[in-house]
């Protein structure tokens, strides 16, 4: 079975700024760099030997969805463990992500955990799997800079598991 993950990857300035922090990151810190590219997640790792159904439901559910703004403001972390920036969506693009949740969960397969779906917490992960000596330094450091970007739920893509790392299989672009 091949692993996957449906994301929005971010780009331009959001993606120069989370590439060169995650590499600071990790040479000043000697953490582990992430094995995704600057995104926020619409649906955690799954596997599947049938991502057809998956793909026919992304061709019809993009092709009338215009980009929306997000925001992407400071940092924050969940527990000691995992330091992000804060993704903030406007209400535009937390309906286009409500309602992609709703076509996902008419998939009959696809199992999901208590922190997946509409409620969740948007987010672009820095550094995760942090033992606890690493993190007050490594937040610290983040601190030192203040994102603030503008940029655009314009997309909906599937990565898939090479064995070392993500790469993005598919991607639908919004209009």
């Amino acid at each position: 079975m091949d692993r996957y993950v449906i994301v929005c990857l971010l780009k331009g300035e959001v993606l120069k700024f989370h590439e060169k922090l995650v590499e600071e990151v990790c040479f000043n810190y000697k953490v582990r760099p992430q094995k995704l590219p600057a995104h926020f997640t619409i649906k955690a790792p799954f596997e599947t030997e049938n991502i057809k159904e998956m793909e026919d439901v992304l061709d019809r559910f993009t092709k009338d969805k215009s980009k929306q703004l997000l925001e992407i403001s400071g940092f924050n972390h969940f527990r000691d463990a995992v330091i992000f920036m804060k993704v903030l969506p406007s209400k535009e693009a937390i309906d286009i992500h409500d309602q992609f949740i709703d076509e996902l969960t008419n998939i009959p397969w696809l199992h999901w955990k208590p922190h997946e779906g509409k409620e969740k917490v948007y987010h672009c992960t820095i550094v995760s799997r942090l033992r606890s000596d690493k993190f007050s330094p490594i937040w610290k450091h983040v601190n030192k800079y203040n994102p603030q970007f503008e940029t655009y739920f314009d997309n909906i893509s599937i990565l898939k598991w090479n064995g070392e790392r993500w790469d993005v299989y598919k991607e639908y672009l919004f209009n």
